[in-house]
């Protein structure tokens, strides 16, 4: 079985994000695989170990800087890798319909998938994926079993668990709590430079979005204390709510 992890180059997430004409700098920010990612990689890679899997593939849309990425899965046990040349400011539906072509002629078992990313939060990726494709798609998984050209996924669900049965080949995409990623060794470092990652461009897409400018919300301003005795407190509190604030007493 062929199993593609789409993977995406984040921000640290504990960098200081600072924003300049409207848009993020990336000056001296460390880029890293997208955590939710990441744990996609180490489901793919324990099936491999499992003898699930046969083939772990790596694909990534982006600037050739994403080429790190693909190479840190390469280090965790990952076999080979795909870069999907694309400009970093393609919305969702454009980074999608690029990486399902590439999945497309992959023809993968399998593709699994952080559920978001952590530097956009949209959650739009693996579902937009699986719908070009037409191909089924469970979400948030905590578990998965694959057996009989099936897989069994144990999910999120609010107040407990779901379990969804899906025939494969499917888009699973994954929760942070599926298992711990692995830190890459220093041989799986090494090994990593010898194994083939493929340079592909990206299929061509309108944007369905586009970010105008990115700004900060407004600084929370100071609050008011009021320290007297409780008759007075209370006379000022009345005062200041309908006078400053102006509450509105019916």
């Amino acid at each position: 079985m062929k199993v593609l992890v789409c993977v995406k180059q984040t921000f640290d997430t504990e960098a200081k994000i600072e924003l300049k004409d409207g848009k993020i700098s990336d000056a001296g920010i460390n880029l890293i695989i997208n955590p939710y990612d990441e744990v996609a990689v180490e489901g793919a890679i324990q099936l491999k170990e499992k003898g699930i899997a046969k083939e772990v593939v790596v694909l990534s849309a982006g600037a050739d800087k994403a080429m790190d990425a693909i190479r840190t899965a390469l280090a965790m046990g990952a076999d080979r890798g795909i870069l999907v040349k694309q400009d970093t400011a393609a919305d969702e539906y454009q980074r999608a319909v690029a990486l399902a072509a590439a999945i497309k002629d992959e023809n993968p078992d399998l593709i699994l998938a952080g559920h978001v990313a952590a530097d956009d939060g949209s959650s739009q990726v693996p579902t937009r994926i699986a719908e070009i494709l037409g191909l089924p798609h469970v979400n948030v998984i905590t578990n998965i079993e694959i057996a009989d050209g099936k897989a069994v996924c144990t999910s999120e669900a609010d107040g407990g668990t779901q379990v969804t049965e899906v025939s494969i080949p499917a888009v699973i995409s994954s929760q942070v709590s599926w298992n711990e990623p692995r830190y890459p060794s220093m041989k799986g470092i090494m090994q990593a430079k010898k194994k083939p990652v493929a340079t592909i461009d990206a299929v061509a897409a309108d944007a369905k979005s586009t970010i105008v400018e990115f700004s900060l919300p407004p600084a929370k301003t100071a609050g008011v204390k009021i320290e007297e005795d409780p008759d007075v407190a209370a006379a000022k509190l009345g005062d200041w709510m309908k006078n400053t604030v102006k509450v509105e007493v019916k």
